[in-house]
């Protein structure tokens, strides 16, 4: 197996200034996308930074994961029947280490694919869970866990399935204090992983360009569907005078063809 892309991204357990004794680690990286072939093997590292004023606590496991429409993540244990799941394919070590402030910790996980697996996007998720040292497990479980734990996203591409994907609807919406977005929806009926790029444009009545919007990349996950919502505005961008504006999608997402679509923004005064 050898490795394609390891975004070095990183967050932190907690996302303020840690005060005196609140538990802060930073975890780099968060994403990993690993180009795979049957029977493979491949090891790589995630250092978790402890920026708290205390020992830490950290403890890995894993977990599967999947996307909600809106593209939220949903960590749970994957149907028998998931053939998307990696978990199984990954080993942690170690699962538990204490860590001092300042100090940085190193969980190597090793991913190792069937030799039968056939082509397709699949995927995995290592939890960190971080405490105390000496918190006890009851209440950890019940109060703290939660709100104190960081996932590494694992993608393993196996082969290079063929990619199918639909724009299946194209609609405006306006969330309560924010500016318009477009909500593109994806279907994608094939058996890849799949990141989204592309722009998205605003013509007034007279056909001249009065902006110009870079696609969010985000993932597209094996036969599933997602809704991409894509701001009409930045933040140093400009309020829309108030008229009607014709939208215009152009989205690559790895096929020969873009996917395209249109629809009418309304800016009312």
């Amino acid at each position: 197996m050898r490795r394609s892309l390891t975004a070095a991204a990183a967050a932190a357990a907690c996302f303020a200034a840690p005060a005196a004794g609140q538990i802060s680690v930073e975890v780099s990286p968060l994403r990993v996308e690993l180009a795979a072939s049957p029977g493979g093997t491949h090891t790589q590292a995630v250092a978790l930074t402890n920026q708290s004023d205390k020992p830490v606590r950290i403890r890995a496991r894993v977990e599967d994961w999947y996307l909600a429409k809106d593209g939220t993540p949903q960590f749970k244990a994957a149907a028998p029947d998931a053939w998307t799941s990696a978990a199984r394919w990954v080993r942690l070590a170690p699962p538990e280490q204490v860590v001092d402030p300042g100090k940085e910790g190193v969980v190597r996980f090793t991913t190792t694919v069937p030799a039968a697996t056939a082509e397709g996007g699949y995927r995995a998720a290592i939890l960190f869970e971080f405490s105390p040292p000496g918190a006890d497990p009851v209440a950890r479980g019940r109060d703290v866990l939660f709100q104190t734990r960081v996932a590494t996203i694992v993608y393993i591409n196996v082969g290079q399935p063929a990619i199918q994907v639909d724009l299946t609807n194209l609609v405006v919406r306006t969330p309560a204090g924010r500016p318009a977005e477009v909500v593109a929806t994806l279907k994608n009926g094939s058996r890849a992983n799949l990141r989204t790029k592309g722009t998205l444009t605003l013509y007034d009545r007279a056909g001249t360009v009065v902006r110009q919007i870079d696609v969010p990349n985000v993932p597209v996950l094996p036969e599933s569907e997602r809704d991409v919502a894509i701001p009409t505005a930045g933040e140093r961008d400009p309020p829309l005078v108030p008229g009607d504006y014709r939208v215009e999608l152009k989205l690559d997402v790895g096929m020969r063809e873009l996917l395209v679509g249109e629809t009418v923004l309304t800016v009312a005064r």
